[in-house]
């Protein structure tokens, strides 16, 4: 298995640092809102990737980290009156709901930044010991150049970074040093008592802490959005190797692409900002999952309705194919099938290239294609075979490829039809064709 690492920009053979066993982090969400189809787009990526390694006999913990304290948070608060903890809790709780609903179910551990106080302020100390970070009238800091390889994973030097940087007032000594804890005294919201006084952690350090608590200084693989990688991850890399003296930080870092909307960057501001929850009430969670994974985790992907009612038509098809997989259940069946033999070896071989889901999906359309005409006259030993292998698929993607119950859908289609029948009998014909592109746009197909 091969795949590509942001850090050295190439395709890695993937080897583990202990044997089976593969300890797996991605950065989590800031819980002050609802999560929204980017959200969808990279957890349904990593989720995919980390039961593609199950199915490979590999044992994955994975654990997301949940920003429960963030300058979005308390702001929040502020404006709504609703204690910070408390809209941490609701959006959290609807987080892990929404995961549920699109069948991410992966992750072993979320863990909130502020279950992890002790860890984020030792590791701070233990920063401040080594001549890494300074203490400052308003918080401590990590001072940038002291630690020459900032930049390594981004790609960018401390030389480009000043000069771009507008000089403000600050008590840094480096405009373009971050902070690892903001002093807050006497102010209405939530802090921690510190050796450095009342505040709360910066952002970057909680998730350091937390990755050296469970996986200690070093660990197999780090994930997150493209939009993470600078200054997060970057930062997160300079905190880690600097308290421990130990680098690499992470053997494989894995960036999933940008998702946008009709072609525009997803805002609140162009009115195309689309939670996970207002998206399933229009369409399937398994549709969904199949639009994100028809493209690949690394490229950028374009959401429209176009794009999801044709993931909900061919989905449709390799359901209805699945469907018509009939034959008396031969368990553990073996094949000689030459259809099902290339699919099997198409299918796998794109997994292990950098997890490259549309190319597996192409295999199963393959199969699709060169054996449904003569399905009916396969033994049961094949059919049982294909049956098999598509469970195996199903599970990899996350995608259940049995048709669920249609039958109000089916009472539905039988009014638009008499409908339709009538309209051709008075001979509006233009409107009753109308309805009946429509009706093939979403997937059925209907034949005067």
């Amino acid at each position: 298995m091969e795949i590509y690492s942001t850090l050295t920009r190439s395709k890695e053979s993937f080897e583990t640092m202990n044997d089976n066993r593969i300890n797996l982090f991605v950065c989590g969400p800031t819980v002050y809102d609802d999560a929204h189809i980017g959200h969808g787009r990279t957890y349904i990526s990593f989720d995919t990737i980390k039961r593609y390694w199950e199915y490979k006999g590999y044992t994955v913990f994975y654990i997301q980290n949940i920003t429960d304290v963030d300058d979005k948070i308390i702001k929040r608060s502020k404006e709504t009156g609703i204690p910070a903890g408390d809209i941490a809790k609701k959006f959290e709780k609807r987080y892990i709901e929404d995961m549920a609903k699109l069948n991410v179910t992966g992750v072993n551990l979320f863990a909130r930044a502020t279950d992890h106080m002790g860890e984020i302020i030792d590791q701070i100390q233990r920063l401040i010991d080594k001549g890494f970070a300074y203490e400052t009238e308003d918080g401590v800091y990590f001072g940038i150049d002291n630690f020459k390889e900032f930049g390594k994973l981004s790609n960018r030097n401390i030389e480009e970074l000043e000069s771009h940087r507008e000089i403000a007032k600050t008590t840094k000594k480096n405009p373009i040093d971050f902070a690892l804890w903001k002093k807050r005294e006497n102010v209405d919201e939530p802090v921690w008592n510190s050796p450095w006084g009342e505040g709360r952690p910066g952002w970057h350090i909680e998730d350091t802490a937390i990755t050296e608590y469970y996986f200690g200084p070093q660990y197999d693989v780090h994930g997150g959005g493209l939009d993470l990688i600078f200054p997060h991850h970057e930062a997160e890399i300079t905190q880690m190797e600097a308290v421990s003296g130990k680098s690499p930080m992470v053997n494989y870092w894995l960036h999933t692409g940008f998702l946008n909307v009709s072609g525009e960057k997803m805002s609140k501001s162009l009115n195309n900002f689309i939670t996970i929850r207002e998206l399933l009430k229009e369409y399937d969670a398994d549709v969904f999952r199949f639009f994100v994974l028809s493209t690949h985790y690394r490229s950028p992907i374009d959401f429209s309705k176009e794009s999801l009612h044709q993931s909900e038509k061919s989905l449709d098809k390799i359901k209805k194919y699945y469907e018509s997989l009939e034959c008396e259940i031969i368990e553990n069946a073996t094949s000689d099938y030459a259809p099902l033999k290339i699919a099997k070896e198409e299918f796998f071989k794109s997994m292990d290239d950098d997890f490259n889901t549309p190319k597996a999906i192409a295999a199963i359309f393959g199969l699709i294609n060169d054996s449904k005409s003569e399905i009916d006259s396969l033994a049961d030993e094949d059919v049982s075979a294909i049956r098999e292998f598509l469970d195996d698929v199903g599970f990899i993607l996350g995608i259940d490829f049995v048709l669920k119950d249609t039958g109000s859908s089916d009472e539905l289609l039988t009014l638009i039809s008499d409908v339709r029948q009538k309209l051709r009998n008075n001979k509006q014909y233009e409107l009753s064709d109308k309805i009946r592109n429509q009706l093939t746009d979403l997937g059925y197909e209907i034949s005067d």
